[in-house]
């Protein structure tokens, strides 16, 4: 299954991944593609990611997590447009590893040189649980973090085109497209390793403003008769990244 959180829209290359292409044949709906408007702050972004994620991991039940850590999602990337800090985009990284599972975890794209190198240095940070200080030691290359000279950036300026409509509703759909496989012959069935566990989450303490609305909730209501045990409320078992 592959999960990708991504600018869409605007012409913007390669003009694929909208959250209606989910897969095709025999990997229809194992291809999650959330596409996201200019502007998303850390606070939208970590929300939507953890909520999404949290789904995913819970209903597929992957055996191992490939994390491609793209940094041209960050405030002041020359191709990029939204306006992430390093301290929401390293939450992402360790909000996945709380699951325990065997992870891999990689480069990406990322075209301002020395916020990469701040946001790979600070993630790796995190993954070895190891507090590392602002200040950047001299070096050969200090002269291109100047003049803070430290590993955080602050978050950008851009407009948030990302509505709270915008970002619940491309919330419900992929959680929508992920009951298709909640019981699918397809998946694989597997032993999870013992120290797998879903990181709690509760969405709607953070900001009750951005809860699903009433309407949203009544749609997904299920049938006493359904096949299978779904979540009325797409949000349980989820918490906080």
């Amino acid at each position: 299954m592959t999960v990708s959180f991504h600018k869409f829209g605007d012409k913007f290359f390669p003009g694929t991944g909208d959250v209606k292409e989910t897969g095709e044949r025999e990997g229809k709906f194992y291809a999650i593609n959330v596409p996201l408007k200019d502007g998303i702050d850390d606070t939208s972004f970590t929300r939507l990611f953890k909520t999404i994620i949290s789904k995913v991991v819970e209903t597929y039940q992957p055996g191992v997590i490939v994390l491609q850590c793209g940094a041209d999602s960050l405030a002041g990337d020359r191709l990029g447009c939204f306006n992430l800090s390093i301290d929401g985009h390293a939450e992402c990284v360790r909000f996945v590893k709380k699951f325990n599972l065997p992870l891999l975890v990689t480069g990406g794209g990322g075209y301002t040189k020395e916020n990469v190198a701040r946001c790979w240095t600070v993630e790796t940070g995190v993954l070895l649980d190891t507090e590392i200080p602002n200040e950047i030691p001299d070096n050969e290359y200090i002269k291109y973090f100047a003049p803070e000279y430290s590993l955080t950036i602050p978050s950008g300026q851009i407009e948030n085109l990302n509505s709270k409509s915008y970002l619940g509703t491309i919330k419900v759909q992929v959680l929508e497209n992920l009951r298709y496989i909640q019981h699918a012959p397809s998946v694989q069935m597997q032993e999870v390793p013992p120290d797998f566990y879903i990181p709690d989450f509760d969405e709607d303490e953070q900001n009750p403003d951005e809860r699903v609305d009433q309407h949203t909730r009544d749609k997904q209501i299920q049938r006493d008769d359904e096949y299978y045990d779904g979540d009325n409320d797409n949000d349980q078992n989820m918490e906080d990244v």
